[in-house]
């Protein structure tokens, strides 16, 4: 299986790229198109940078799905604040569909477009077998937009708009260039904060926590696969 892991900022995929390291796996270093890369060979990875935001992050995608290999799927991999008590700080959350919150239309109801993810995809990472007590994986819609969410009204509000349990910004640009593209698309997150007055403070805190246990997820889910 050819998987392309999309990971929006370099402080994300230098964790993931540890993680790599740690589990020993041998590393390549290449291009796709005029973006730099990270090939895995053993488990089919081609690891790239999407860039901050919505907007670079589909451009970046779309780059790649344009030059690159015949991907078999697609992940976006990163951090994301809560939207519910249920999570907790290094919980991952695969998600079902990933929901574009910020377009802000005035002429009408909201507009809240939903991608789906590739259910073959998320119901076998739910099955994924993690060491005892590593951390907890969750299945649910995560919420897409530039926007920092930082206090409990507007993570209320988000919740209650579109249904996510979580919120992070660049998923609906890969999404969208996914499904332009026919190439079927998950998105992935480590919860690092919940979405409140200490956001800031607690993604900087956990985000290592958060992308080793994202990397964890993938890297185990792919080695089943394999073997």
């Amino acid at each position: 299986m050819k998987t392309l892991i999309v990971i929006p900022i370099q402080k994300e995929l230098s964790f993931f790229l540890h993680m790599c390291a740690e589990y020993g796996l041998a590393a390549e270093d290449a291009t796709v198109g005029r973006l730099s890369a990270t090939r895995f060979p053993d488990l089919g990875i081609t690891l790239v940078l999407g860039g901050l935001g919505k907007v670079q992050c589909a451009v970046q995608t779309q780059h790649a799905l344009d030059v690159g290999r015949d991907w078999d799927v697609v992940i976006c991999a990163g951090a994301a604040g809560a939207l519910v008590d249920e999570l907790s700080v290094g919980d991952v959350v695969v998600a079902t569909e990933t929901v574009e919150h910020d377009i802000h239309n005035r002429f009408g109801p909201p507009l809240l477009p939903r991608f789906s993810g590739a259910a073959t995809i998320v119901a076998s990472l739910s099955r994924v077998i993690l060491p005892h007590n590593a951390f907890s994986v969750h299945l649910g819609p995560i919420a897409s937009g530039d926007e920092d969410v930082v206090d409990g009204a507007r993570r209320e509000e988000l919740h209650r708009l579109t249904g996510a349990v979580a919120v992070a910004w660049e998923g609906a640009g890969s999404a969208r260039a996914c499904r332009l593209s026919e190439v079927p698309f998950v998105e992935i997150r480590g919860i690092t904060d919940g979405a409140d007055t200490s956001a800031a403070a607690d993604f900087a805190t956990n985000l290592e926590t958060a992308m080793r246990h994202v990397a964890t997820l993938i890297l185990t889910w792919l080695r089943e696969s394999y073997s």
